[in-house]
């Protein structure tokens, strides 16, 4: 009985762009397949990986995924490199004519191809589903069973669930999602001795159910690091955005004794962004959390240790130790600090807001929402590249997107080649000098107050989801008193701690501060909590980089 529910639920992907052909591969499986696995089609690469990560999300096995090798935009090889990177040990084939078949064999060594098929297949009986056959055998054999899912029971409308779904997502930690009104989510309710009042409820993957939990008792049932192995470090990197795992790689790659502390997910607002197409080697562009994850891997490779669901409240300087203090009263130690805590996204002061954040109303992407909006007017609040590339990425299933832009255009701030593709989307408007007065409604998002900066008049439109992207604020108040700070809380460092040529108050050493140092030697800044950093993807990376190269300095001279 479980293998044949297993079955059921594992999928065979298939994606090409030529409808004719992808309706016909389907077909070809699901008369062979259909009855134990689930085939699943897709007619470009970037729908086929959004399947993917879908799947992955749920918590859905995938045995084989066959892509055609000549897609416009993402061709085979390229879709099956990123598609290893959301189902590693799902076998994979390409499908090519004879012209193509010296990249299919490149192939082999890129991606790790297990076959190609040269098409037209027919018979299928003879040239596909013998392959298919060996495949799915080799792929039962192997070690193939993702972790046990994590299962959440909620509320649709409740911030808490809503706050869960993002936390596991956002961590790459698999989940199921169920509805406290279905059956399943009923059922799950009962086996925890619950009722529907106290939500949501998380079942572990070993079972144990936990109720309206905390984020790091959540982090640490569902595998992921809480507990600091060691008490003393060479480099604590705090915060775990673009800059900090870009410092955490570097620093443990070069052999210092690494730990990257983060608070929610590592990513930062880079990790909830749906699509980054200006990132220097992405020329098809690439997800937030797609590079966090890949990021993660690459630190944890070299040795980095990640803390997850840690807060940082305190930094002390005893000699040439400096103490980073949790939230618990627990601390580490290390010989040098890298400050990479970032920013977060300012709150809407309009009435309603709060009490409907989490139920239709969001700030950043919430990802998770996604699916959710599939038919319905959504709008967007901002200006800049966070606020269109959500809008992009909404726009694909949203009945339609309006994005509500303070300003008198959105040429200020926003990049260049996101303002052409918004121009060109059919289903995005652009509503310039434009501010939300107030939001409605009981239990979700029902309506909006939209008022014109110009005109002054004010108008009432019906709106389920809004997700808010309005500037950030460095997350740096726990540091008050500790590193210089300027009047909006970014973190001087390097010359702007010397502006008259003389070193800050209380530097004792006689060197002036290096470049990403801040007012308290051995401790640096990287990434957007610096004072007037560049607020990008690319920079903030560099920038981690380079404190790594500046710490070695340091602890040269110490």
């Amino acid at each position: 009985m479980a293998q044949a529910a297993e079955a059921a639920r594992t999928v065979i992907l298939t994606v090409d762009d030529d409808p004719g052909v992808s309706r016909a591969v389907a077909r070809d499986l699901r008369r062979r397949y259909g009855e134990s696995y689930r085939i699943v089609r897709a007619e470009s690469g970037e729908s086929a990986l959004d399947a993917l990560r879908e799947l992955k999300l749920r918590g859905d096995l995938v045995a084989v995924i066959l892509a055609d090798y000549r897609m416009p935009q993402m061709n085979g090889i390229e879709f099956l490199e990123q598609a290893l990177d959301v189902y590693p040990g799902a076998r994979r084939v390409l499908l090519t004519a004879y012209a193509d078949t010296s990249a299919a064999i490149d192939a082999i060594n890129v991606v790790d191809l297990d076959h190609y098929l040269l098409k037209p297949w027919d018979p299928p009986e003879e040239k596909l589903y013998p392959v298919l056959d060996d495949l799915l055998v080799a792929w039962r054999a192997s070690d193939y069973r993702s972790v046990a899912i994590t299962k959440v029971v909620g509320h649709r409308w409740s911030a808490r669930s809503s706050d869960v779904r993002e936390f596991l997502a956002r961590n790459q930690v698999p989940y199921r999602w169920y509805s406290a009104d279905e059956p399943e989510g009923k059922r799950l309710l009962d086996a925890a001795g619950q009722d529907a009042q106290r939500l949501p409820l998380v079942v572990t993957p070993d079972g144990t159910p936990l109720v309206e939990p905390e984020a790091p008792e959540l982090a640490a049932r569902v595998g992921l690091a809480t507990t600091p192995a060691a008490d003393f470090y060479d480099l604590i990197v705090i915060g775990g955005g673009p800059a900090g795992l870009g410092a955490a790689v570097y620093g443990a790659s070069e052999g210092l004794r690494t730990v990257l502390v983060e608070r929610e997910a590592t990513g930062g607002q880079a990790g909830q962004s749906s699509r980054i197409e200006n990132y220097l080697g992405f020329p098809d562009g690439v997800s937030g959390a797609q590079l966090t994850d890949r990021a993660r891997r690459q630190a944890a490779k070299f040795g980095a240790e990640i803390l997850t669901a840690r807060e940082v409240t305190g930094l002390e300087i005893n000699g040439a130790a400096r103490i980073v203090r949790f939230s618990d009263g627990s601390a580490i130690a290390a010989h040098s600090v890298i400050l990479a805590t970032g920013v977060s996204y300012r709150q809407l002061p309009a009435p309603g807001v709060t009490d409907l954040t989490g139920c239709g109303v969001f700030y950043g992407s919430a990802l998770t929402e996604a699916a959710s909006c599939q038919g319905h007017d959504v709008y967007i609040v901002g200006g800049a590249n966070s606020a269109g590339q959500a809008a992009m990425y909404l726009s694909r299933g949203a009945k339609s997107v309006t994005l509500l832009v303070r300003g008198p255009s959105l040429e200020a701030s926003m990049s260049y080649y996101l303002i052409q593709q918004i121009e060109e989307a059919a289903n995005i408007s652009v509503r310039t000098g434009t501010v939300v007065e107030c939001a409605h409604g009981s239990e979700h998002l029902e309506q909006l107050t939209l008022r014109d900066s110009a005109s002054g008049q004010s108008e009432l439109v019906d709106a389920q989801w809004m997700f808010v992207f309005i500037g950030a604020a460095p997350l740096t108040d726990w540091l008050d008193g500790t590193v210089l700070r300027d009047e909006r809380g970014f973190i001087l460092a390097g010359p702007d701690l010397t502006p008259d040529g003389r070193p800050p108050a209380g530097w004792e050493l006689d060197r002036p501060p290096y470049h990403l140092e801040t007012s308290v030697p051995g401790v640096f800044v990287a990434g957007d909590a610096r004072a007037e950093s560049a607020k990008r993807v690319a920079s903030a990376v560099g920038e981690g980089a380079m404190a790594v190269m500046l710490v070695h300095r340091y602890l040269e001279q110490s």
